[in-house]
């Protein structure tokens, strides 16, 4: 089912919900091989690509060869068919930096944008949106949220403002701490968003108890972040051999592991990856295509990791 993205989400969710559509799974986009999947944003016709770039720890700074493995990095993401990239004012320069490579390469009016503000108080939030806007080059913000629920209600009703006023297409809010699952929860019901990033894997799946499910309810767009656990993934599994079962799903490294494991979740959008490589940045992308864990699969998944 295709919906004009000038149908306010509250309409579609009445609509889908008197007509029985099912509003809990995004539309799945199969793409061209070699080229990741997509799946659509709820409520409207777009569609994204189920892996994204992330930026934090990574694009936070110019390296010493000048940004050109930044700049490969971006290339390889496009060239695998993604588009999606995630960053904020709190990672370091990352905003600036993005901003520059993105236009160098020409790729601004490619890519689909991902920033927040995490500032307290209205003038501070609607600088920082000011300020995102001109980093970034992108006229309107694809998309921006409210960073670790920081001053949410302030924050939400000046990306409200923006988006009433076409500054910005798409608003959410984020965390990446169990402890913010409650508020979140709370927001979600409050108010009407179009997106939740939220920390999900297989080292933790609590987010698909509640927060997650309440976004399908509610007809929320939903993206992962710390897929890795900020690297502590990877630390969990130096030594150990992938395991041969893991070809059931087309998967042929520890990090599509855990990204087909959060893509396996039917209510998940999209999922982010930071990297500042651009051999992982191929593997992530790979992680987007195939087949995925069904949920016995994902419940070996999570049993394989705690047994470690």
């Amino acid at each position: 089912m295709i919906v004009p993205k000038t149908l306010q989400r509250r309409e579609f969710i009445k609509l889908t919900a008197a007509t029985g559509v099912a509003l809990s799974t995004p539309a799945y986009v199969r793409a061209e091989a070699g080229r990741m999947d997509r799946r659509r944003v709820p409520g409207t016709d777009e569609d994204i690509p189920v892996i994204g770039l992330g930026t934090s720890h990574e694009f936070d700074r110019i390296p010493e060869d000048g940004g050109e493995e930044l700049k490969a990095v971006l290339t390889t993401l496009v060239e695998q068919g993604g588009t999606l990239i995630d960053t904020a004012p709190r990672y370091g320069d990352a905003e600036r930096i993005l901003g520059g490579f993105l236009a160098d390469l020409k790729l601004t009016d490619t890519v689909f944008v991902s920033s927040k503000v995490g500032t307290r108080g209205r003038e501070a939030g609607l600088r920082s949106l000011e300020q995102s806007r001109e980093l970034l080059g992108k006229r309107p913000l694809d998309l921006m949220m409210v960073h670790s629920l920081t001053d949410a209600e302030t924050q939400l009703a000046n990306l409200r403002q923006w988006k009433d006023e076409g500054h910005v297409r798409y608003i959410g809010i984020t965390t990446s701490e169990e402890s913010g699952f409650a508020e979140m929860e709370s927001l979600l019901k409050a108010h009407d968003l179009d997106f939740i990033q939220v920390n999900y894997s297989p080292l933790e799946p609590e987010a698909a108890e509640r927060v997650i499910p309440a976004a399908a309810e509610r007809g929320t767009a939903v993206m992962i972040n710390r897929a890795f656990g900020n690297g502590e993934y990877f630390g969990e599994l130096r030594g150990q051999q992938l395991p041969s079962w893991a070809a059931d799903f087309d998967c042929e490294s520890w990090a599509q592991f855990s990204l087909k494991y959060i893509l396996g979740n039917p209510d998940v959008t999209c999922v982010l990856a930071a990297t500042s490589n651009s051999r992982h940045m191929k593997d992530n992308a790979a992680a987007g295509t195939g087949r995925l864990p069904d949920a016995t699969a994902r419940r070996r998944i999570e049993q394989f990791l705690q047994d470690i």
